[in-house]
């Protein structure tokens, strides 16, 4: 088990002054089996009120609105989180039996359709196909191809951006987290394995020492339901350890974006980011 201190801020910085702006912020983890928030919080400039739910997938959401002439916009979101290892467990169960399963749930019903931005390349469903027919079970088929496809895709920056789908980053064999995680939804939806996007925190460095803050960013991995819902992280070909940490999931990256919102003002605006990690025990 580690603890993991998070810090992360974001906003945006506009080409002149904005009256006002409506926002919505998905940075704070929740409590789960298998991480505990220990403390959170979210501090916003300019100054505002905010208001927070949990929304339909189970993501606590902070909504706040500034409605004063502004010309900068930042959140900042930090967190202490208790995270132990997720490991894959196997479950018995034959593709007859996932069907059945899986139409008796709204919650596994929806993430088996496909979505614009999951919609899987024509090489993508012959690979998903072609494993899936040499297992038995879905579970062990969901790891094979989730581990096919972040084998076949290089990790690379500025190649994709934050619109892309799945189907472009295949083209190019080269993405990002999300890029890899859509393109592995895609597959898993395709021979019928319900599948859903989740975003997080990953620790980037296996053996860290404690206090010691690390640069990072946000992470999406992918979890899927083949008996139970296991998680799996395909852009580094890993289980869910004790370095990731939950902050949401979803169908596709649009459930589950860090920051969203509208405003009045100028049409240009600088989105910047920086994440910080560091292992407190």
């Amino acid at each position: 088990m580690k603890r993991l201190r998070i810090e992360h801020t974001t906003g945006f910085s506009y080409q002149g002054d904005v009256s006002a702006s409506y926002n919505e912020a998905r940075m704070l983890p929740g409590s789960t089996d298998s991480q505990f928030v220990l403390s959170s919080s979210l501090d916003i400039e300019p100054s505002t009120s905010v208001n927070q739910y949990v929304d339909y997938f189970g993501t606590r959401v902070a909504v706040f609105d500034v409605l004063s002439p502004h010309t900068d916009l930042k959140i900042t979101a930090r967190s202490l989180v208790e995270v132990r290892p997720r490991p894959l467990e196997q479950v018995d169960m034959t593709w007859d039996a996932l069907k059945r399963e899986s139409m008796r749930s709204i919650e596994t019903v929806e993430q088996m359709g496909q979505s614009a931005r999951t919609r899987p390349h024509a090489e993508v469903v012959d690979i998903a196909r072609s494993i899936a027919a040499q297992h038995s079970d879905p579970g062990h088929a969901a790891m094979a191809i989730s581990s096919a496809i972040g084998d076949a895709v290089e990790y690379m920056h500025g190649i994709t951006g934050v619109h892309s789908t799945a189907t472009e980053a295949w083209e190019a064999r080269k993405g990002v987290c999300q890029d890899i995680a859509h393109i592995t939804l895609g597959a898993l939806r395709e021979v019928g394995i319900p599948a859903r996007y989740v975003s997080g925190y990953l620790h980037p460095k296996e053996s860290s020492e404690v206090g010691v803050a690390i640069p990072g960013e946000s992470h999406a991995w992918v979890e899927w339901f083949a008996g139970e819902w296991q998680g799996f992280d395909p852009t580094n070909n890993i289980e869910i350890g004790d370095r990731h940490v939950l902050v949401g999931r979803g169908r596709d990256y649009g459930d589950v974006p860090p920051l969203r919102g509208v405003y009045a003002g100028p049409f240009k605006s600088h989105l910047h980011v920086k994440v910080t990690i560091t292992r407190e025990a």
